[in-house]
């Protein structure tokens, strides 16, 4: 079977089948909230579907923490982990690339080929390590907001995204509010509460205590592994909830470890976490977990405009707001306090609230209920 045979019959299944990274080069300096500038950036990308003709069908789909551009699709025939959110872009699917437009991007600040801490600083010729400006989730929109401006894109049918996705989704309604028709923030808030502060620092802390770390000046392939796959595990715990990792991992102990009296692992949720771990450590930059953690908890609505509903009356979108009952770590309340915000303001808002025992990481899962509601929305 060839590629375009392959592309086919991965299309007639709901896929959008074979996708290439594209990266976008902003060549002029582009100043950062925090007052520091960079002399230009790049931007990894990927997009699914077609624009239409007038370019009133583009979506923009707002990663994760520890996501990045490629949300659908496969890399190569080779390659065929899909992306992060490939249950939910693609064609029929609830944000059907046969009708949309869809485009996602590495935030700046990230290490999957957008420009952050581990890119070359063209003045120096170094790495920029922790000179690298610190990053707002409004420096993430802005840059993205650029991207767009490339395509020619007059504006955008809808904004959608998850967590730290929520929080640019968010922001690009407030920031470009003549720009935005929907918005669809998932498993989000409108800022961190001290609990989420809190975990995100011992992650941090992980990472800044390994000797590796050597005060982020550390070579690619001799970071701070150990602190970083420490965070990693500490945060998963975050994103899951206790009655889906009881149902999926109870007290079940490894083959072979049915004795007590040893530090070596013996329950399988242990086996879970080291190999989640492990992995992160392959695909992501210890730098840029401590940036993209600091901006999460430097985003905070009420603060930046005086007040929630003060932000959320600069928005002219319609609005539909997802929180999930076992979500600990963005609860629902804080996604429910953003639509009943801009109810108090007269902006055109629901909010929903999903029943799933996941966790967190309800958003990314498949789900009946979500995929419907997300159509219709989106429709």
């Amino acid at each position: 079977m060839n590629a375009s045979e392959e592309d086919q019959r991965l299309d007639e299944a709901g896929e959008v089948g074979l996708v290439e990274p594209l990266d976008f080069h902003y060549p002029q300096p582009f100043t950062f909230e925090s007052g520091q500038t960079i002399p230009e950036f790049t931007l990894r990308y990927e997009t699914y579907g077609r624009l239409n003709a007038d370019k009133s069908n583009a979506i923009l789909i707002a990663h994760a923490l520890t996501g990045d551009h490629h949300c659908a699709g496969i890399h190569s025939l080779r390659d065929r982990k899909p992306g992060w959110w490939n249950n939910m872009i693609g064609p029929g699917k609830p944000i059907d690339t046969k009708r949309f437009f869809v485009i996602c991007s590495n935030c700046i600040g990230g290490c999957q080929g957008s420009t952050g801490p581990a890119s070359i600083n063209p003045e120096t010729g170094e790495p920029y390590h922790l000179t690298f400006p610190f990053v707002n989730i409004v420096d993430m929109v802005r840059t993205q907001k650029l991207l767009l401006d490339s395509f020619e894109i007059p504006h955008l049918y809808a904004v959608v995204g998850g967590s730290m996705g929520g929080m640019q989704v968010l922001q690009w309604a407030i920031e470009y509010p003549d720009y935005i028709h929907r918005i669809l923030p998932m498993a989000t808030t409108w800022r961190q509460n001290s609990q989420a502060i809190a975990f995100d620092e011992v992650g941090r802390q992980a990472i800044m205590q390994d000797p590796a770390w050597n005060q982020g000046n550390y070579e690619p392939s001799a970071g701070p592994n150990v602190g970083l796959a420490i965070a990693r595990m500490m945060a998963h715990i975050t994103y899951l909830s206790d009655t889906s990792m009881d149902r999926k991992f109870g007290r079940r102990r490894q083959a072979g470890h049915d004795s007590k009296y040893s530090f070596d692992i013996e329950f399988e949720v242990e086996s879970y976490l080291r190999y989640q771990g492990e992995s992160f450590t392959n695909r992501f930059d210890a730098n840029t977990y401590l940036y993209f953690t600091r901006a999460l908890g430097y985003f905070d609505l009420a603060g930046s405009y005086g007040s929630l509903d003060k932000a959320v009356a600069q928005m002219k979108c319609r609005a539909l707001v997802v929180g999930f009952t076992s979500d600990w770590l963005f609860p629902p309340a804080q996604n429910r306090d953003v639509v009943l915000a801009m109810l108090r303001q007269g902006k055109e808002a629901s909010y929903l609230q999903i029943d799933l025992d996941l966790g967190h990481d309800s958003f990314l899962v498949d789900s009946p209920e979500l995929f419907e509601l997300t159509r219709a929305f989106l429709s």
